[in-house]
């Protein structure tokens, strides 16, 4: 019995302050926070912040009823990489009926141990689930599997859903809608803040937009893989947000890069500064959880360099359309090309210090 989304369709609630919203966002590697913290407002700053700001940033699971509606339905997840393998995997953990897809079969093979089904196709996977996510590495992917031959939009109609969680621009949430929507059915786009160890925490924050309806649908889905979700209103908007946390993100880690070689090449402790980041104002979890690995040109990945690259990109193509300034992230996107250029496409983005040792070698 197909599964309605309509039926649970609620007024609508954006959440009009972008501005706190983005500060929610600054950390992807915050630890697990306790279910039972989970509906409490959180504050942007630590309580002994020097800062004087007073405001603070609710998650929608604070407000939306929708989260304890149990989804019942059949899940399909397309795109096993480092992040939908882990996620796929929470789902088919929490007793969802789940049938999984990818490219390469094998990536199938340890989800279907736990349980899952396999669908030979996006279209096949669409047509026999209630609601669709999609996890891709980049815009062509994500359109490819949705709209390409044999893609998810061929086994979509009314009464179905689909929800791509992959980072792609504005254009691409927009392409994709439009082919799910001419089909009668749902669309949602939800990319995600948050890398490997969160998604294998269920920590992830998502950035929603699109069919109001579907979102309220799959609340516990979301609930399920993340720590908090953000309806952000029309499509379009979701990726936007990602967009803009990323390219802060690339940026900040291209800066801390330039202090740990500085540090070292002034003769201080890299290790101290990173001590020293982690107890100051402009502390990160980002900082002390890659640090020390940096410090020891180590790079686990957890967010592959190269999709810190195509993020940058896209985010200033983003900032191109509206003419907006950004040398900074500008400066870093040049970096992580370079970096790219070593062979470090499928190290963590971290390693994009390496580009900058290079440059130090050739200069000195």
């Amino acid at each position: 019995m197909p599964f309605s989304f309509l039926a649970k369709a609620k007024p609508t609630n954006n959440i009009d302050n972008l501005s706190s919203t983005v500060m929610a966002f600054c950390s992807t590697f915050c630890p697990r926070i306790p279910t039972n913290f989970r509906v409490k407002p959180i504050s942007s700053f630590p309580s002994n912040s020097p800062f004087c700001l007073s405001f603070k940033v609710y998650s929608s699971q604070a407000t939306d009823a929708s989260s304890q509606d149990k989804f019942t339905g059949r899940v399909g997840f397309l795109g096993l990489g480092i992040m939908g393998s882990p996620m796929a995997q929470n789902l088919i953990k929490a007793g969802c009926d789940v049938t999984v897809w990818n490219r390469t079969k094998s990536k199938c093979d340890p989800l279907i141990s736990l349980g899952a089904k396999h669908g030979s196709s996006p279209e096949e996977v669409a047509a026999n689930c209630d609601v669709t996510f999609a996890m891709l590495a980049d815009p062509e992917s994500a359109i490819d599997v949705a709209c390409g031959k044999n893609g998810a939009v061929s086994g979509m109609g009314p009464g179905k859903g689909y929800v791509d969680v992959s980072t792609v621009d504005v254009a691409t949430a927009k392409l994709i809608n439009g082919h799910i929507k001419a089909t009668g059915a749902l669309f949602l786009e939800a990319p995600v803040s948050g890398s490997k160890k969160p998604a294998e925490d269920g920590q992830l924050i998502f950035l929603t937009a699109g069919d109001r309806a579907l979102y309220d649908s799959v609340a516990s889905l979301l609930d399920i893989l993340g720590k908090s979700r953000f309806y952000l209103g029309e499509v379009g908007n979701g990726a936007a947000m990602k967009l803009v946390v990323n390219m802060i993100m690339g940026s900040m880690m291209a800066s801390f890069s330039e202090g740990l070689l500085l540090s070292k090449k002034v003769g201080l402790n890299p290790n101290v500064l990173v001590e020293v980041v982690s107890q100051g104002a402009i502390s990160a979890p980002m900082y002390s959880v890659k640090g020390p690995s940096m410090v020891k040109s180590l790079y686990p990945t957890a967010f592959p360099l190269k999709h810190q690259q195509k993020d940058l990109r896209l985010a200033l193509g983003l900032a191109e359309s509206v003419s907006q300034s950004t040398p900074i992230a500008a400066a870093a996107n040049e970096l992580y090309k370079v970096a790219k250029s070593y062979g470090l496409s499928d190290e963590d983005f971290s390693a994009v210090i390496e580009a900058l040792k290079a440059k130090s070698h050739n200069t000195a």
